[in-house]
């Protein structure tokens, strides 16, 4: 496999992708996600138009680091779920919040994001019952 190209082959006729390029997709999808519900939920709160206010755009700048850095992103599902917690605890409750509130309105703004995040949940929770049980 070539060193600056991350494909691995075709599998039922699909491209098939190396794991760095699947981890560096994952990450994207996150910071997109992420991006998403704190927009949402400054702009219904705290009435911003125009982007972000301070707090928020704080926020999200926090988050993006983190998930840039993410030792774990080939095997973690969601942050909750990591066995490294990098945020702080305020900053934690912080995107808890953001989590709470946002969360159910995203089926609303972003059905295709929404949905694909109900599938990898379960999909996570049934590999984990499968790893348990064998």
């Amino acid at each position: 496999m070539d060193s600056t190209n991350n494909f691995v082959g075709r599998r039922n006729g699909r491209a098939e992708l190396g794991k760095d390029e699947k981890v560096e997709r994952k990450r994207r999808r996150e910071a997109e996600v992420v991006s998403q519900m704190i927009t949402l939920r400054c702009h219904a709160l705290h009435g911003s138009r125009d982007g972000l206010c301070d707090e928020c755009a704080d926020l999200l700048d926090y988050a993006l680091a983190r998930i840039a850095r993410c030792p774990h992103m080939a095997t973690k599902t969601f942050c909750s779920q990591c066995p490294t917690h990098c945020y702080a605890p305020a900053r934690a409750e912080q995107i808890r919040e953001v989590m709470r509130w946002a969360g159910p309105r995203m089926l609303l703004h972003h059905p295709v994001m929404a949905i694909h995040h109900a599938l990898e949940t379960m999909a996570a929770a049934w590999r984990a019952r499968r790893a348990q049980a064998s």
